[in-house]
């Protein structure tokens, strides 16, 4: 249908914004919950996403451009996955609006909560509303805002402290009560169905927590408890845990085998003894790190005890004796390990351990061999030896020869007249893509313009709106993928370039680096008849390319 054009008879808005600016408004609903506000169903990510989709209904002028939920994140910062997506949104000019519940969705930080409404907003030309506190950036009647908001916000902050306060204070609290405050309990032992914060003995699992301790007590080393473990088939901890549904992400599982670390840790900890001893860690700057002995809250017979004081006491004495004598061992420093974290036993999928064997007439000899049968169980592995020189020998071929053959590979995809005739087209079409948005955005204005004045009827304007809006996303988003194959093809170039100077810079020195190995390699897997198999990361960063941009789509 044709539209008259009324632009002429429109009298402009007072205040920073033109009636014509407020016409398309692309707004970012922002949502926060933080952990302490869960329990409190009246500001739920359920609850302030309705708020604001209530309030949406009656403002016609506004599209919601997307919303960003921060769930379980602290108002005390701003170091937030969503709140700082929404903030490259704005920088790129997607997002010119700013929507939340109220004041202490955006943050309870007086200070930084007053840089993003004062001036980030401003100066980016960003409206921002916050719906019960009755406050629009856009509105001249919010003359108070400059007593107003620094108010509410100090109120916010002071909030999120006591808050944080409290909930110290009540967990102190509880460590002195004998309480235990922990998430997960100690291999060993189970929470009482009834009391969360009492811990109750673990049958199955005591029996082998008092082996690993009886053991130690007879001077066995934590790598022989390991292995002893591992070879009687005992279940590790975390794995026990999964058994019992107490863990269930699969992160946390690990390798089914029982570690030295695992064991020092239920041999160093004296919870075993029917003691609490709580508080090695505290919060600071929203981090947990180690806390220093005066953190600590000690409280005996709170629960069942699994080994006598003696026995823990005689362990701990056996442990710092071990402990000395490795400190007083004059040991030379190794030479840097270049392979760091890369090679892999390729029966068992165990990390290879580097060893230095020593000599008396000439250097010493560093060779990588798997661990698996001295620590893990005997005969879990066939066994894989090999010399460092003999695997950085093979190494270096094999590398040059991958590199030559991936650069051949590419040489015509990476050809710099044909890249850049692509790359033109790509500019081209996402132009055209732009052009179409930038058209429905005009039609869109021109809508709510005639539904203002009269000239259409409330559901013309909502049916011609939802097609426009449809097709304005669709050429959004296809400019956007049209800017990401533009980026990908820059990226492609310069992986060719930086592969070409690796290979240039093996052939010269005929040496490899720690960087080099750590930029080309991602995995090297060794057999026990010493065959050697690499995967690369450079064939797989260019995998991703061979299929080239699409077409930009018709509309």
């Amino acid at each position: 249908m044709a539209r008259k054009s009324r632009k002429a008879t429109l009298a402009p808005v007072q205040g920073e914004h033109s009636f014509q600016e407020a016409l398309y408004i692309r707004a970012a609903l922002y949502v926060r919950l933080s952990v302490e506000d869960t329990k409190t169903t009246s500001i739920s990510i359920e609850t302030q996403q309705m708020i604001l989709a209530r309030f949406l209904e009656s403002r016609p002028e506004i599209f919601a451009y997307k919303t960003y939920i921060d769930n379980g994140a602290t108002g005390t910062n701003f170091h937030r996955l969503g709140f700082q997506q929404m903030l490259a949104d704005i920088e790129a000019g997607l997002v010119n609006c700013v929507i939340v519940k109220d004041l202490s969705r955006l943050g309870r930080n007086t200070i930084d909560t007053g840089y993003y409404i004062e001036q980030y907003f401003p100066a980016h030309k960003v409206r921002f509303i916050a719906v019960n506190d009755q406050f629009d950036s856009a509105d001249p009647d919010n003359v108070h805002a400059g007593i107003i908001l620094p108010l509410k916000n100090m109120i916010n902050e002071a909030y999120a402290l006591d808050i944080g306060k409290k909930i110290k204070a009540q967990q102190r609290q509880a460590m002195k009560d004998g309480e235990y405050v922990g998430g997960r309990t100690p291999y060993g032992y189970r929470k009482a169905p009834d009391d969360c914060h009492k811990l109750l003995v673990d049958p199955e699992a005591t029996e082998t927590v008092q082996r690993i301790f009886h053991r130690a007590s007879e001077g066995a080393g934590l790598n022989t408890i390991a292995r002893e473990l591992n070879e009687a088939g005992v279940t590790a901890p975390s794995h026990y845990k999964q058994k019992l549904g107490i863990i269930e992400n699969e992160n946390l599982i690990g390798n089914g085998h029982w570690q030295t670390r695992t064991v020092s840790k239920i041999l160093h900890a004296e919870i075993y003894t029917g003691d609490l001893v709580q508080g090695h860690t505290k919060t600071f700057d929203h981090k947990q790190i180690r806390a220093g002995a005066d953190n600590l809250i000690s409280v005996s017979g709170t629960h069942e005890a699994i080994v006598s004081h003696e026995l823990f006491e005689q362990v701990q004495q056996i442990l710092g004796q071990t402990s000395e004598l490795c400190k007083e061992r004059s040991v030379d420093p190794y030479t840097p390990n270049i392979m760091r974290g890369k090679v892999f036993c390729a029966h068992c999928g165990g990390s290879l351990h580097r060893q230095r064997n020593q000599r008396k007439k000439t250097a010493p000899i560093y060779c990588y061999h798997c661990l698996s049968n001295s620590r893990v169980a005997h005969g879990s592995c066939p066994g894989v030896t090999i010399r460092e020189t003999e695997l950085l020998s093979v190494l270096l071929t094999v590398l040059l020869e991958a590199m030559n053959a991936t650069l051949g590979q590419y040489a015509l995809l990476l050809n710099a007249d044909s890249r850049e005739q692509q790359r033109k087209e790509l500019i081209e079409q996402a132009g055209r893509c732009k052009a179409d948005a930038e058209k429905y955005r005009s039609l869109i204005r021109g809508l709510y313009e005639d539904f203002v004045l009269g000239v259409l009827t409330s559901e013309d304007y909502f049916s011609f709106k939802e097609q426009y809006e449809a097709k304005l996303a669709a050429s959004e988003q296809e400019a956007d993928w049209l800017e990401q194959q533009k980026k990908q093809m820059d990226t492609q170039l310069a992986r060719c370039k930086s592969l070409s100077q690796g290979m240039e810079s093996i052939r010269q020195n005929h040496k490899l680096t720690a960087a080099l190995i750590d930029r080309l390699v991602e995995r090297v897997e060794v057999s026990h008849d010493k065959q050697i198999k690499v995967k690369f990361r450079f064939q797989s960063e260019f995998q991703e390319y061979e299929e080239g941009p699409a077409p930009c789509k018709t509309m």
